[in-house]
């Protein structure tokens, strides 16, 4: 790597009881297509991969993950994994803004900075967290890279190029929106949108007046640009790791979702439908989406006894809580396993399952 910089930081967040600060490393490497920064939770595990997390456009890390891996449940599955939370370029904190005319990464460049990242860390495997773009990223860069990805958890992702009727929507929305109201629309419902909630007026407040609006306007670009994954199921070119797929019910990309699980391999696929979870699960239900991550580790071979004893008591209090709360307000909840008992599958994700909790 030609040019490194590296700054400790701590973080403050909130902590469990006998719980001490997790020191944060932020670093900066150069690559190909420029430099890229990301910080870096924890040490490394013997013969664990690291969880690598990549955001979506308008959002840093911090905005985009801090709720979920803040969430006291996810405590147990960060002690026993370190972190690496990339920012794509120039989005990260106090990032200066990109000279006129730079031209941004593409996003299959943007896939092809993370073995840069591995190099230089020496992490050899990784679990994928991405949501939006970033979940685009991880999946093109598990295409190219199969043998260093041992999962991955998608959020919100769309796999497909923009067609000529996206294109003119597109460009229609842009005679009469904003760059940043075109954002907060491909992050949140026009239902979220519209209700002004605490959680959307603190987002669109972020996005209104980033410092670094113009790099958020080239990451967007690249996202808009973005060439079709070509999944298909049964093909030569689909995801070969175990995949969750998650959504919010009516997000905006909950149909581009749902195509997706069905081009990806159902013996290694799980899909997660959120209910009241908006255009961000791992913003507003972060308990619920800790839950799946933990089964979902636990069907690779991770944390399968404290998983199962921990989630099988969380699981039954939250079904008390729900019932005691919500009184005659029924909950949808298909799998094709084990919808009778109320849980989710724990073994290997040897099937597709679809959850509306």
């Amino acid at each position: 790597m030609a040019e490194l910089q590296e700054v400790q930081i701590t973080e403050e967040k909130p902590l469990l009881p006998g719980q001490t600060p997790e020191a944060a490393k932020t670093h900066s490497v150069e690559t190909p297509y420029g430099s890229v920064t990301f910080t870096v939770y924890g040490t490394p595990k013997p013969k664990r991969p690291a969880i690598l997390t990549y955001h979506d456009v308008g959002l840093n890390y911090k905005s985009c993950f801090q709720p979920l891996f803040q969430f006291g449940d996810m405590q147990e599955i960060i002690q026993n994994f370190v972190r690496v939370h990339v920012d794509a370029p120039g989005m990260e904190e106090g990032a200066p803004v990109f000279p006129l005319g730079y031209q941004y990464p593409s996003l299959d460049q943007l896939a092809d900075m993370i073995p840069c990242i591995l190099q230089y860390l020496n992490f050899s495997t990784i679990i994928g967290v991405g949501v939006g773009a970033g979940a685009y990223i991880l999946s093109r860069y598990a295409l190219t890279h199969p043998d260093t990805v041992e999962g991955l958890v998608l959020i919100n992702i769309d796999p497909n190029a923009k067609g000529w009727m996206d294109w003119a929507a597109h460009k229609l929305t842009g005679l009469t929106s904003s760059i940043p109201e075109m954002i907060l629309g491909h992050l949140f419902s026009q239902e979220e949108l519209s209700r002004n909630s605490e959680l959307i007026q603190k987002y669109r407040n972020i996005v209104m007046h980033a410092p670094n609006l113009e790099n958020i306007e080239l990451y967007w670009n690249s996202y808009n640009n973005r060439r079709d994954l070509n999944f298909e199921r049964g093909g030569e070119i689909t995801l070969k790791c175990p995949v969750m797929l998650v959504v919010g019910d009516q997000a905006p990309h909950e149909d581009a979702v749902v195509e997706c699980n069905s081009k990806l391999d159902p013996t290694q696929t799980s899909f997660l439908k959120m209910a009241d979870s908006g255009g961000q699960p791992q913003l507003t239900q972060p308990g619920k989406l800790t839950e799946a991550f933990k089964y979902f580790l636990q069907g690779m071979g991770y944390m399968a006894s404290s998983c199962m004893t921990r989630l099988s008591r969380s699981r039954t209090a939250s079904l008390t809580s729900a019932a005691s709360v919500d009184g005659n307000r029924s909950r949808s909840r298909t799998l094709s396993q084990s919808s009778e008992s109320g849980t989710l599958p724990s073994g290997p994700p040897g099937h597709t399952m679809e959850v509306s909790c």
